[in-house]
């Protein structure tokens, strides 16, 4: 069957799978809202007039370990509000005193913390809105929501919340500024859900139920705020957020002098409409204040690692997550990896219930290290809406050279542009979800094979998971501005998940899952393929142990050194063919101690040998001191020329929150693969929400014998100013 026709007949499948115009699963569950009769303080007490005349909703439904039930820990859920803020409270009862976080830091791990956690969806669109909340501690959490599930934590705004601790409850308190979420003038019913997790009954539960295979986050499930009176909107709704930097570097590899460093700049952020954000930045600062993480690379294609600049977060979805996590016709990552950037805008939002918007456009300047002209990126995309939870998107994405390379001899194209559409599918009960995908990229002296076509359908119930996955990339297709790892194929992915569910003992749940990714030649000759054998066994305090099996074909399409130590290559056509054996282990979250234990041994290129051991260990001094070390180990036996090679990857880590707003962390990498030592060091004062003072040191270095490559210091001020 060709690629075009399966990829049809796959969207024929999405488009029968949909339930058209559904019912809102949870229209029953719908909660008044009042405004309040008197001024709210946040400080956990809940003694104002305003609180006592609120609506109470204390009737949740388990989620986990079983949702057949309601839950037995109880939570009492309020909300109100005034002229400026949105007010919500909840009392969460304990069985006994005490609780289980990992530390004050913001954004924590759901699933390793007791917390309160809501969703908002101000469109009562069931795709995409706002998670606020917080742990036990008070260490807060928020973040945009897309996809109808999916939680962006890296988004940050202006709120305000306080935790108190009683020896049978904990209470929390938070005021939303209307400035802070997008949502549209008149509409006077909200989707909202509420979630609890409580680690010492392994008890997740939500107010509007949720089917336990789905995150309490699924806006499917969302019940429905029914305000007395249309939610205020604000008159004016402008940011200033400024920052200045000074920072120091010197590197010893290439014996170059102590580069100093000063910048400032800044960003306006100017609500267009109530839904509407524009961004306008002039000399922004894109320096890491986290670094990434790293891997002990084994694999023939570049590895992908995430957005960690600001500029780029805000609706960061509309941009990011179009097309598959290996099909990217935007990344970001891509802007400013060799050239400064000058200024870049942005303007996001939703126009209404049915309409999002992203335009985006970035200039940088010229790159004489990486002899790049001054280049022009534009970005635009646009999202409909339809039926009740599906979507249509539009992606252009547009580089243009606006000058000339600094030194001759450059011969990158004077441009590179992609336009792509794509369907997502989310049935109304989000029981089926898919994606029909096609993009095409327009670059100078390139003609055929240069677009791609992909689809996927899933079904997710509580007992089966089915999945079908196909893609063809095209070997032209060129996305410079994007993450499109290898060309020149076709891809089958198919998986098969079957849970069982006992009625007592130590097992919550146990099943077996089949997955493979089969790969072809564009004239569908198989070139690879890995398929998956597991049995996962989930027990009902939260810990999971997996056994899995691995056969593995690979067929080369080019050289390649199986080490990635420069070694010799093998070559072109060469045939390898293996099978591993898996066992993993993860422990429980709720105990201050926890770990995560894998071995996995086989086969592997050229007839040899590969054993793989990977440890995390982590232990909690609570709520303050958070402990981890993340460990690799690969063992590879191989002919010559490659003979046995041993790599560590050994990675500590030290979070120290002295309150909700200190932050302390210590990352020290070394990878043994990479011949490398990187030490990061981070002080953070959130002394004003929003607003940040830094002080970062980062070190790279040969560990043996003991060398310097670099090191550098910097100082960041933010300050967000709302006008």
């Amino acid at each position: 069957m060709s690629t075009l026709k399966f990829t049809l007949l796959l969207g024929c499948c999405c488009l029968l799978a949909l339930t058209s115009y559904a019912q809102k699963k949870n229209i029953n569950y719908r909660y008044q809202i009042h405004r309040s009769a008197s001024k709210i303080k946040i400080d956990g007490l809940l003694d104002e007039a305003g609180w006592q005349a609120a609506d109470t909703t204390t009737d949740f439904a388990m989620v986990l370990p079983m949702d057949t039930s309601r839950t037995n820990v109880r939570t009492t859920v309020r909300m109100t509000y005034d002229d400026d803020n949105l007010y919500i409270s909840a009392v969460c009862y304990q069985p006994t005193s005490g609780y289980m976080v990992e530390s004050l830091k913001r954004d924590f791990n759901f699933g390793k913390n007791d917390n309160f956690i809501f969703f908002l969806d101000p469109f009562d669109a069931r795709t995409d809105g706002f998670s606020f909340g917080a742990n036990a501690a008070g260490a807060q959490w928020d973040g945009t929501m897309y996809e109808g599930s999916k939680v962006d934590l890296s988004w940050d705004n202006k709120w305000y919340s306080v935790v108190k601790n009683y020896p049978d409850r904990y209470v929390f308190e938070a005021a939303i500024p209307f400035k802070t979420i997008r949502y549209k003038k008149g509409i006077r019913e909200w989707g909202v859900n509420f979630s609890r997790n409580d680690l010492k009954t392994t008890e997740k539960s939500a107010w509007a139920p949720v089917p336990r295979q789905f995150p309490t986050a699924s806006l499917a499930y969302t019940g429905t705020i029914v305000w007395d009176e249309a939610p205020p909107v604000a008159n004016s709704n402008i940011s200033v957020i400024p920052y200045a930097l000074a920072g120091v570097t010197k590197d010893y590899t290439n014996h170059t002098g102590t580069d100093w460093r000063k910048d400032v700049g800044g960003d306006v952020k100017i609500g267009l409409t109530s839904s509407l954000n524009l961004d306008l930045t002039v000399n922004p600062d894109f320096s890491q204040v986290d670094v990434d993480q790293q891997v002990i690379n084994l694999n023939r294609y570049e590895l992908f690692f995430p957005e960690k600049r600001q500029f780029f977060l805000e609706n960061g979805d509309l941009f990011a997550n179009f097309g598959y996590a290996d099909i990217r016709p935007f990344f970001s990552r891509r802007i400013g990896l060799n050239a400064p950037i000058r200024a870049g805008g942005r303007m996001t939002g939703k126009i209404n219930k049915n309409w999002r918007v992203g335009v985006m456009d970035v200039q940088t300047g010229q790159s004489g290290a990486g002899n790049l002209p001054a280049q022009n990126f534009g970005i635009v995309t646009l999202q409909r809406r339809v039926f009740s939870r599906s979507n249509i998107g539009i992606m252009f994405v547009n580089k243009d050279g606006t000058g000339s390379a600094p030194n001759p001899g450059n011969t990158s194209p004077a441009y590179n542009r992609n336009l792509g559409v794509e369907y997502n599918l989310a049935s109304s009960n989000n029981l089926w979800t898919g994606k029909l995908l096609g993009l095409k990229s327009f670059t100078p002296g390139v003609k055929g094979h240069d677009y791609v076509q992909a689809a996927h359908l899933q079904y997710l119930s509580k007992y089966w998971t089915l999945y079908l996955q196909q893609q063809y990339v095209g070997r032209n297709y060129n996305a410079e501005v994007g993450y499109v790892p290898r060309n020149g194929y076709n891809k089958l992915n198919p998986l098969l998940l079957h849970n069982f569910f006992p009625k007592s003992g130590a097992v919550l749940s146990h099943g077996v899952q089949l997955s493979s990714n089969y790969f072809f030649d564009e004239h569908y000759k198989r070139t690879d393929n890995e398929s998956i054998l597991s049995y996962i066994v989930t027990f009902r305090n939260r810990s999971v142990l997996t056994f899995s099996g691995l056969d593995t074909y690979v067929k080369l399409l080019r050289p390649f050194d199986p080490t990635n130590t420069g070694k010799p290559m093998l070559p072109v056509g060469f045939e390898n063919h293996w099978n591993t054996g898996d066992v993993q282990y993860a422990s429980k979250p709720q105990s201050l101690f926890t770990y995560l234990g894998e071995v996995s041994y086989g086969g592997y290129y050229d007839d040899g040998t590969r054993l793989a051991l990977i440890g995390q260990i982590g232990y909690r001094f609570q709520p303050f001191v958070n402990l981890s070390l993340n460990l690799a180990f690969n063992d590879l036996h191989l002919p010559q020329p490659y003979g046995r090679n041993k790599f560590w990857l050994i990675g500590p880590r030290a979070d120290v929150t002295f309150t909700n707003t200190l932050y302390f962390t210590t990352y020290v990498q070394y990878n043994e693969q990479a011949n490398n030592m990187n030490i990061n060091t981070r002080l953070q004062w959130r002394y004003k929400p929003a607003s940040d003072f830094f002080i970062v040191y980062g070190d790279n270095s040969i560990p043996s014998p003991f060398m310097a490559k670099n090191r550098q210091l910097v100082i960041k001020w933010t300050y967000w100013w709302n006008i």
